[in-house]
């Protein structure tokens, strides 16, 4: 007999066994023969049916373990399942915000933020191939050997910076590289359009676009916006696909408008910086005033450093000397020290001062003119002539503290409150002048430092009737509240005798075609741990103008300068030039 297959067999077989398992229910006589193969097809056809019957079972079991799983996941576990999802493809990122803008008292932009792009790799996701970094390494200017060095320092992490602030073209080349872990982050960088000019007044930021040196110092908390948060949903390669929601938008911080004129700012600078090169000097420093308001016009130093490309090293270019470097100011002092003594009273501009023979003796120290003899002079000629032996001996002539009283008012060894960081106190120890010949000495301008500001300041006063004002960097719309420090009456006639000095004294060269100058030469060794040296010295010109109405204070310091060293020679023509610029600048009316 023929089976189609083997289902039939089988089925055949199972027959045979169960018309086996009847016949002998009734007892019916089988061969033996029979009867052993009927037996055997018997097991064999159980054995399929609890196969069979195993199979299903388990095939009932798993099916009915998928459903309770899908069940478990779909309605109990559903709310803990949605946020792991969400936790692997939402994500809350920052939105940088936009720091304020500095501006000059005209709206002139001097400090602003644009919108850069900084390249970021995820190690974990990054195909650390030949040909991937050497992609990367030529947009971005870096060498291969760094990339790879810094994928293997950082191989655990998700994210580490390849480069910060690029340019948009550069983003745009990187982006199309659609390299798998190659991401960019958006963000501001500061940009300065007046570059060396203002860099320490204005300072910069760092990489963060937080405010490390100058103004971006000082008004930080201002400047800074508040950065957003929002929240997004990212694909499995870390890319933005959507944005779902604003938690909070990111908040602007605030413009900043300061007194500072660029254009005056730009003209000190370059007079500055032709005077350093021309005498070879190691530094220098102005600061124009305006007397009436306080406000700081230009404050430039050299030397300078380009704030949108800064060196790698600070060797001192950073510094805003004319706020942190002290010096002892020489016979720039010897205004006060006149005005001391026509404060007391027992002096007037014409008073005669004996300076036979040009020099005298105080104890075991002598005071002298520079081996001149001047003779018999008036207050005035003392100042113009810049005596050491006339302001000293007027000095010693009144009570020590009488002097001193007088500095201190006018602001030496204070701070001027502009609020810039790292400004300078200077020196005056009240101490000192217990010893008469260190009283004749600060009568001239040693054993006292001050800043190019605080010298500033103080002549603003003798400009402005005795009046001092609160110095500011930030333009002001109010007129302040100044403090009276100087007699009006000696103010004034300290006035008439400074403009004595550039029209018939030392300061000749610090004219100005069609203003009335008045200013005060200064020359000053420079002292180290040895001692004054001769070969050492301090340079400066501190004027006013117009005289008949004062508007504008310039002071000019230059440290060092090589040849020629007075500040009637070096500082004071470097004056005529700046104040002769601002005073055009501003449309001063010429009073001559």
């Amino acid at each position: 007999m023929k089976f189609k297959n083997h289902n039939q067999f089988s089925n055949n077989s199972c027959n045979r066994s169960a018309s086996y398992k009847k016949a002998k229910q009734r007892k019916i006589p089988l061969s033996a023969s029979y009867s052993s193969h009927f037996k055997t097809t018997h097991e064999d056809c159980s054995f399929y049916v609890w196969r069979f019957r195993l199979i299903l079972i388990l095939l009932s079991i798993i099916f009915i373990l998928l459903i309770t799983r899908l069940v478990y996941l779909n309605i109990i576990d559903r709310n803990f399942l949605s946020k792991q999802g969400n936790a692997r493809s939402m994500r809350i990122i920052n939105i940088p915000a936009y720091r304020g803008m500095i501006l000059d008292r005209n709206d002139e932009p001097l400090a602003v933020s644009t919108p850069v792009d900084s390249v970021w790799i995820n190690p974990q996701d990054f195909p650390n191939t030949t040909q991937n970094k050497r992609e990367i390494s030529q947009l971005l200017h870096i060498s291969p050997y760094r990339i790879k060095k810094l994928l293997r320092k950082n191989a655990k992490r998700e994210f580490v910076y390849i480069k910060r602030s690029i340019n948009p073209a550069t983003a745009t080349s990187i982006k199309q590289l659609s390299i798998p872990g190659v991401y960019l982050e958006q963000g501001y960088k500061r940009y300065y359009p007046e570059s060396e000019s203002a860099a320490h007044v204005v300072g910069f930021t760092n990489i963060d676009d937080k405010g490390q040196e100058g103004l971006e110092l000082a008004y930080n908390n201002w400047l800074s916006g508040k950065p957003g948060k929002q929240r997004v949903l990212k694909d499995r390669f870390g890319h933005i696909v959507a944005i779902m929601a604003d938690i909070h938008p990111a908040k602007s911080g605030h413009d900043l408008t300061l007194s500072i004129d660029n254009r005056i700012q730009f003209l000190a600078y370059q007079a500055l910086k032709e005077t350093v090169q021309q005498y070879k000097a190691d530094s220098g420093s102005v600061v124009i005033l305006d007397p009436r308001k306080g406000e700081i016009l230009a404050m430039v130093n050299q030397p300078s450093f380009n704030p949108n490309k800064r060196p790698n090293h600070d060797y001192g270019q950073f510094r805003n000397r004319a706020i942190t470097d002290i010096f002892e100011p020489g016979s720039t002092m010897k205004a006060f020290s006149i005005a001391s003594a026509l404060d007391s009273g027992k002096y007037t501009p014409d008073t005669i001062i004996d300076t036979n023979p040009g020099w005298f003796m105080v104890g075991h120290n002598k005071v002298q003119d520079e081996n001149l003899n001047h003779g018999k002079i008036t207050v005035t000629q003392v100042l113009q002539k810049s005596s050491n032996v006339g302001v000293a001996k007027m000095t010693l002539s009144l009570p020590p503290d009488h002097f001193i009283d007088l500095l201190q008012r006018i602001g030496f060894s204070e701070r001027t409150r502009s609020g810039f960081p790292g400004e300078s106190a200077g020196i005056l120890k009240e101490q000192s002048v217990e010893h008469p010949f260190n009283l004749a000495t600060l009568a001239f301008g040693y054993g006292i430092s001050v800043t190019p500001l605080q010298l500033a300041q103080a002549y603003g006063i003798i400009s402005n009737d005795g009046l001092k004002c609160p110095i500011t960097f930030l333009k002001q719309d109010d007129n302040p509240s100044c403090t009276s420090v100087m007699k009006t009456k000696v103010a004034h006639e300290m006035l008439d005798m400074l403009e004595s000095v550039v029209q018939d004294g030392t300061g000749t060269r610090a004219k100005v075609a069609g203003y009335r100058i008045a200013g005060k030469t200064g020359t000053a060794h420079i002292a180290s741990i040895h001692g004054y040296n001769k070969n050492s010295d301090m340079a400066s010109f501190v004027g006013i103008a117009p005289a008949s109405n004062p508007k504008l204070v310039v002071a000019v310091v230059i440290r060092n300068p090589k040849s020629d060293y007075y500040g009637a020679i070096v500082a004071a023509p470097t004056f005529a030039k700046i104040m002769g610029g601002a005073l055009r600048i501003l449309d001063i009316a010429p009073d001559a």
